[in-house]
């Protein structure tokens, strides 16, 4: 870790007169932006939509299953409150909207932050000035350089001490085919298909009114599409719901949730919710399923998978989740699993192939680094192709990062972090999925246990020693 240390002091220090660059104006980007305030390290932001929580705002209907006490981030509360703000209710569970509208954009607002955000700026790629991903001369001290494109097309080129990448997956969502690509006629019924979680309840409603409405994907995204396309089914029964799903009905269980073992209510009542409506027979459940083919007939779209096809629908709401988009990150050198596309120390706690807790040992600085001096991923994007994420992980990455930009080592690397838990965890082996991370810091809390853990740094440190294992 010295070296990384040595690395980041070293370009900090020869890129003193250049800005840290932040991508993204989300909870998370934003929360970057008030602690390098707090640090007095100078920034810009660059968000490519019209409004701060652009993203956030295209799922602004869907009700969070966190409440506001773990929607705010500790340095932006002492901007806002300084200002007056007056935090929400803590045990409110807010929408998207009201999280950009009572939060992000007052946030925003503040005078050391405004004047930092450039809206409809686009990060088209991003390298070090001057030098290709091959060329090593002299590169931890070389600034980086970052090609924004304008709404008007017009490009220009920032130069910067630092990236922390927080533009998030949620406009990279994965196909409905299940090799990964889109399948053989999906394209082509694109029409048919929504990807992520429309305004059944609002806006989207006459679209599915008295429609064969195919629900793809087993998440809190899918669980939301499928109760309020139930609650619609209420006031208009011809509508028709089937649930696809590609794991097997012995897998129910665990993707309905801990129910109420879980420290997040909300959470644990959207699963709940399923397992009745399941139960009842208010919709079609399909396992096992794995998309190879999309036909549209004159009958409606109809969804292939090997020797079946499911009956044809007329709309189709795709929630397979999202993956990160690096393309603009091609000439520098990032250090990704290859599983789950996270940086390689983050991985093995979050890859949903052996577990789904919900939770992960608090990383900040340490393991977000990459190769490339200066370059840290943040937020959901650091979390790669791996579903879950709560806001109050990012938090805690862009606070031990910008401690770190700013020099302050010892704050850096005191990661602290307090999760609430699924009240289940998931996997081939869920009973001993924690076992070998478990031993290795001197049984500190299960990952299956359901109450709230903290680690601390020298727990993470342990971990790190430890021999890999892809588990809690």
């Amino acid at each position: 870790m010295q070296h990384v240390m040595n690395d980041v002091d070293q370009l900090m220090t020869a890129t003193r007169d250049c800005p840290v660059v932040v991508i993204g104006a989300g909870p998370v980007g934003l929360a970057a932006a008030a602690h390098l305030v707090e640090r007095n390290v100078p920034f810009v932001v660059l968000e490519r939509g019209a409004a701060v929580g652009a993203n956030v705002l295209a799922w602004g209907h869907v009700q969070l299953f966190s409440p506001w006490q773990y929607c705010v981030d500790a340095a932006a509360e002492r901007l806002l409150q300084a200002s007056g703000w007056q935090s929400p209710p803590a045990d409110r569970f807010p929408t998207g909207a009201e999280l950009v509208h009572a939060y992000l954009q007052p946030l925003a607002m503040l005078p050391p932050i405004a004047g930092a955000i450039h809206l409809a700026t686009e990060v088209v790629r991003v390298t070090r000035h001057g030098l290709n991903k091959g060329d090593s001369r002299n590169r931890e001290r070389q600034p980086f350089a970052v090609h924004v494109r304008a709404a008007d097309g017009r490009t220009t080129v920032i130069q910067a001490a630092a990236i922390i990448d927080a533009s998030g997956t949620y406009t990279n969502p994965n196909p409905l085919g299940a090799a990964g690509v889109p399948a053989p006629g999906e394209p082509e019924a694109a029409p048919q298909c929504v990807y992520g979680i429309p305004d059944v309840a609002g806006v989207d409603r006459m679209r599915y009114v008295g429609k064969r409405v195919a629900v793809v994907g087993s998440g809190h995204s899918a669980f939301q599409a499928l109760l309020e396309l139930l609650a619609l089914k209420q006031a208009h029964p011809t509508t028709q719901i089937t649930w696809v799903i590609r794991r097997s009905t012995d897998a129910l269980e665990t993707i309905y949730g801990g129910g109420a073992g879980d420290a997040l209510p909300e959470r644990g009542a959207l699963g709940q919710r399923m397992r009745a409506a399941v139960d009842a027979g208010q919709l079609a459940l399909v396992c096992d399923w794995r998309t190879d083919a999309v036909v549209q007939t004159q009958a409606g779209v109809v969804l292939c998978d090997g020797m079946r096809q499911l009956a044809p629908v007329d709309e189709v709401i795709v929630t397979t989740g999202f993956r990160p988009d690096v393309h603009m990150l091609g000439e520098l050198r990032v250090g990704l699993d290859e599983i789950v596309e996270a940086p390689h120390a983050l991985a093995p706690h979050i890859d949903p192939n052996l577990h789904s807790c919900g939770t992960v040992p608090p990383h900040g600085i340490r393991e977000l680094r990459h190769p490339e001096p200066g370059l840290f991923v943040v937020g959901m994007k650091s979390y790669g192709r791996a579903p879950t994420f709560l806001l109050l992980t990012g938090y805690e990455q862009v606070r031990s990062v910008v401690a770190g930009l700013a020099g302050d080592w010892q704050a850096a690397l005191d990661v602290q972090l307090v999760l609430p838990e699924t009240g289940v965890c998931s996997g081939p082996d869920a009973g001993a999925c924690c076992v070998p991370v478990a031993q290795s810091v001197a049984m500190i809390d299960s990952c299956c246990a359901p109450a709230p853990r903290t680690v601390t740094v020298h727990d993470i440190a342990v971990l790190l020693d430890a021999p890999a294992s892809r588990c809690c």
